[in-house]
């Protein structure tokens, strides 16, 4: 057990107090339960954004060691509604296949003078789910309005001139169809 986790008392313990027998039962409980399912409570220090970098000294030894500290949580995702703008290709190598389309999203603008202007951004849609590839394949046309769930990823590519360009994609992790109006 490591110096965050939080020790359980044993299941047989009581105490006088009506309230602290009922504590202690749900705590017994939960240790039986912890120890049976290999789950530890712990309490985590909340580390500041520049204090993970520091080191921590040992008040005994003087010694300096770096501070370990969980892994973060960040989130990486992005949702788009647009319109396919080409018809799924299959890439990739057969170990690692992929399938790639193009969508649009447009974005309105109005001017105080009363024009409107519309703006289309383009994105390249990756599929790398076998049982979502195939979906897409086999139900993705041009022109078919597609949701789209995923997370961007950046990447770079050496041109046959030598020149290095910087490739953006969305990696699909669900794509929902809608229904084309009649």
């Amino acid at each position: 057990m490591d110096d965050h986790s939080v020790a359980l008392p044993a299941a047989g313990k009581s105490d006088n107090n009506v309230e602290s027998n009922e504590g202690s039962r749900f705590i017994s409980n939960m240790s039986r339960f912890a120890l049976s399912r290999q789950i530890y409570l712990s309490c985590r220090k909340q580390v500041d954004s520049d204090e993970w970098r520091t080191h921590t000294t040992n008040n005994n030894t003087g010694e300096t060691t770096p501070l370990t500290v969980g892994v973060e949580k960040t989130i990486n995702s992005v949702t788009l509604l647009g319109r396919v703008g080409s018809n799924p290709v299959k890439r990739g190598s057969l170990e690692h296949p992929v399938v790639t389309f193009s969508l649009a999203t447009n974005s309105n603008y109005s001017y105080p003078n009363g024009d409107v202007n519309q703006k289309t951004e383009w994105h390249r849609i990756c599929v790398f789910k076998p049982y979502l590839r195939d979906s897409i394949l086999k139900y993705t046309n041009k022109g078919q309005r597609v949701f789209v769930q995923g997370r961007i990823i950046y990447g770079e590519v050496k041109e046959p001139e030598g020149n290095l360009r910087h490739t953006c994609s969305i990696v699909a992790d669900d794509v929902i169809y809608f229904r084309n109006s009649s």
